[in-house]
């Protein structure tokens, strides 16, 4: 491709250009107006944002782009980026033909249910655009640390941003992020077509866009206007057509797109009549001339758009504006209800025909196209984005060791023991050692990562000494940065925490390279950061998520940082096995679990919920069997008799409550049990796992008891349960299900307050007392 003419490459990049702009558009009408709708509802498709990245997206797809270069492609882009995969043959005409329903191309691009080459989700927006400045810096540890393949040239991360996306929050917190870490490697493209969904963006807001990412180190490159307008502006009293444009605003300049050639020629006679050059440029175009060439952005001109593309030879981050037309090319161009507005069936076929396309070969790659298909092949063929085919790399897993260090402390909490256990990890040389990396949202000393970061350090391109160090200051904290540090400092945003613990867990797709990210942050907070978690599940991405402190247990800290639906969170949020360990040594085997869980082709994201709170911790070695039950959800702390009438079932830091009540109720209700669980969410799943399966292998040989169905059977069907922790009591209300088992359930259904535990216990009836009069209850 790189010997070939430029006149030649730039008129085959035009033709598929048109070629990717109708089969977005076919594949959009075809779900709403072709395929048959069961239902009666609207599938949509977003016809008119798909058209305004026509041209940038095959400029980057079929020229500019490298296969290490990784992309998040604007949500509402989905069927642009499906239409350049299907040209490329890595998507299928029946997934496009099948597109935004069952087993079809996704609404937005998805790593796990596209069959082609999806870098990164997209969809929750905003997500996406932080995804690949996270990923920036994750390549940048990786390559660093020569962990990489050593073959593997650094890739750029582009993402191709809605201008409405930047109205969410989450890209300017990653923005403040990448300049501190003074990231690399990164492209964001502004589609800005001045539209959203209820309307048309403010005229002021965008021009303080360039100013924002320049604050911040960034180059920012303006495409504005295409070859067409340039060649107009050097003509007589081309300057006081630029002038017009420039301070037209966005409502007005998207209404006259819609209206066409005559509504330019109104507009123009009406303001510009006095110049005699503008006159001359009237005169000189017909209305289909004058509304070509009033509509010239250069996000629409393709060698506008290859010229800012190949200008930059270096890694400095760009922002490049593109100014675009909503709808660029349909009949609906510049509309301000276009957002989810579809072409009818009469504008498809006068589309349809402007595009020379034959009725029966609309799913052909090259109808309608004056370049001969051979030629076409063959450019394509060529394009380096596409030289090694599929791009997705893999990794060898990491071999976990069968025990993690754990210490003989009588008395601790799981937080303490978690930052222990890093210790010790840290003090290994081991490639264990080596492969774990940490972040935390500036909480890292008060989740116990000190000790980890201490030994292991802070991350960063270049060698930074700790000043306090260097004065010789006494701190117990050593904050050197260096390039083989493995504790990537972040602010306080939760959600630039999930989205970089997402880029880290990705590390074996994205860079080639296997990572075992580790997350801290404090339990009450997960909910701020929500949306990036489920968006880093909803890619696959694989990493230890530690919470701590939660509940009410943390006391005097107040109802601000203690957390109450979290437990419901592990349960309901998929790609998340959520965990919460009573004791440390109930830790260290799921913190080994977890290491490798993540690893596995069927595993997930791990979630350890953890307390401040310190406990007795019991005097025992665990045995295979019981690490199994750990890691399985539960085990009987104090078995019941067979037939027993009552079980306390409980869970983390309230355990010793329940043990000092169980002492007190077996004096009165002997052979009643108590039930220790450390995961409902994996106990809930292989129940329900286990129903589906009864239900398929109906007659035949069932599969046998799930574990909390084992668990609970030495107790009679009349058993009571008293269910208790220090969370929503709903996470265990579902144990009643199970055979039918009454539950009287124990948990926080209120904001906390501040106070000491035996307060806080007592007010919101955790305490050993509560329990007991629970038992009672339940037996009366």
């Amino acid at each position: 491709m790189t010997s070939m003419a430029p006149v030649q490459r730039l008129r085959l990049l035009r033709e598929l250009e048109r070629k990717v702009l109708w089969l977005s558009a076919w594949t959009i009408h075809h779900a709403n107006h072709i395929r048959p709708n069961r239902d009666g509802l609207k599938v949509g498709g977003h016809q008119a944002s798909c058209a305004s990245l026509a041209t940038v997206m095959t400029a980057l797809y079929f020229a500019v782009l490298r296969p290490a270069d990784r992309v998040a492609v604007k949500p509402h882009a989905s069927p642009v980026f499906h239409a350049v995969q299907y040209l490329f043959g890595h998507q299928t005409q029946d997934k496009l033909e099948k597109f935004r329903s069952l087993g079809g191309a996704q609404s937005y691009p998805s790593r796990t249910k596209d069959v082609d080459d999806v870098d990164f989700s997209t969809g929750s927006v905003g997500l996406g655009v932080a995804m690949t400045l996270f990923s920036s810096i994750v390549q940048d540890y990786v390559r660093l640390k020569k962990l990489a393949p050593t073959e593997r040239p650094a890739g750029r991360m582009v993402a191709l941003v809605g201008d409405a996306e930047l109205d969410e929050g989450n890209v300017f917190e990653a923005l403040l992020e990448g300049w501190k870490h003074d990231v690399r490697n990164l492209w964001w493209v502004i589609d800005y077509n001045r539209q959203s969904l209820d309307g048309v963006v403010n005229d002021r807001l965008f021009g303080r866009i360039g100013e924002m990412f320049e604050l911040v180190g960034w180059r920012v490159l303006t495409l504005k206007y295409g070859k067409l307008l340039e060649t107009a502006f050097a003509q007589p009293d081309g300057e006081q057509l630029r002038q017009w444009i420039d301070a037209c605003p966005n409502s007005l300049y998207s209404a006259l797109v819609f209206k066409g050639g005559a509504g330019w020629r109104e507009a123009l006679t009406r303001d510009l009549n006095q110049y005699p050059g503008i006159r001359r440029i009237l005169e000189q175009h017909d209305d289909a001339a004058l509304h070509r060439l009033m509509t010239n952005l250069a996000g629409h001109d393709m060698q506008a758009v290859l010229d800012a593309f190949e200008s930059i030879d270096d890694d400095r981050p760009t922002c490049f504006i593109a100014y675009t037309i909503k709808g660029q090319g349909l009949p609906f161009a510049g509309h301000k209800d276009n957002h989810s507005g579809l072409m009818t069936l009469d504008q498809m076929a006068g589309f349809k025909k402007g595009m020379a396309i034959e009725d029966g070969r609309e799913w052909e790659k090259f109808a309608g196209l004056s370049a001969s298909p051979a030629e076409l092949e063959a450019f394509i063929a060529e394009a380096p984005f596409n030289a090694e085919g599929r791009r997705r790399t893999e990794a060898p897993a990491i071999a976990i060791p069968a025990t993690l260090p754990r210490s003989g402390d009588r008395k601790a909490s799981t937080q303490e023991g978690f930052g222990k256990i890093l210790n010790a990890i840290a003090a290994e040389d081991s490639e264990l050692a080596r492969r774990v990396v940490t972040t935390s949202p500036d909480v890292s000393v008060s989740t116990n990562l000190g000790p980890w970061i201490n030994r292991r350090g802070l991350f960063g391109h270049t060698e930074a000494e700790d000043v306090f160090r260097e004065l010789k200051v006494v701190s117990a904290q050593l904050w050197r940065k260096t390039p083989r540090g493995q504790h990537i400092e972040l602010g306080i945003a939760e959600n630039n925490l999930f989205i970089q613990l997402a880029a880290l867990g990705l590390a074996h797709e994205l860079f080639g390279t296997r990572l075992l990210p580790i997350g801290t942050l404090y339990d009450p907070f997960i909910a701020r950061g929500l949306d990036a978690l489920n968006y880093a599940c909803y890619q696959d991405a694989r990493f230890v998520l530690a919470a701590t402190p939660s509940g009410v247990t943390l006391a005097p800290e107040g109802g601000a940082h203690q957390s109450i639906h979290t437990p419901l969170i592990g349960i309901g949020q998929p790609g998340l096995l959520s965990y919460e360990p009573a004791f440390v040594d109930e830790l260290a085997v799921l913190l080994r679990f977890g290491l490798e869980h993540i690893q596995r082709p069927k595993g997930s994201s791990v979630y350890l919920r953890l307390s401040t709170r310190s406990l007795p911790q019991p005097e025992r070695t665990l045995s295979p069997a019981q690490e199994a039950d750990i890691v399985a959800g539960g085990y009987w702390y104090a078995p019941p008799e067979p037939g027993a009438d009552l079980a306390i079932v409980a869970m983390g830091a309230v355990t010793p409550e329940t043990i000092a009540a169980h002492d007190g109720i077996v004096r009165d209700f002997a052979g009643a049990g108590l039930l220790v669980l450390t995961s409902p969410d994996r106990l809930h799943a292989d129940w329900l796992a286990a129903q589906r399966e009864r239900g398929r292998t109906a007659g035949r040989i069932d599969r046998g008891p799930s574990p909390i169905e084992r668990l609970l059977a030495p107790l009679s069907r009349e058993a009571r349960l008293v269910t208790v922790l220090d969370g929503h009591p709903l996470t265990l209300s579902w144990l009643g299900s199970v055979r039918g088992q009454r539950v009287v359930p124990l948990g926080i259904e209120a904001f906390g307050q501040s106070g000491d535990i035996p307060d806080l216990y007592r007010t919101y009836k955790l305490d050993s007392a509560a329990i007991v009069d629970a038992a009672a209850r339940a037996i009366s």
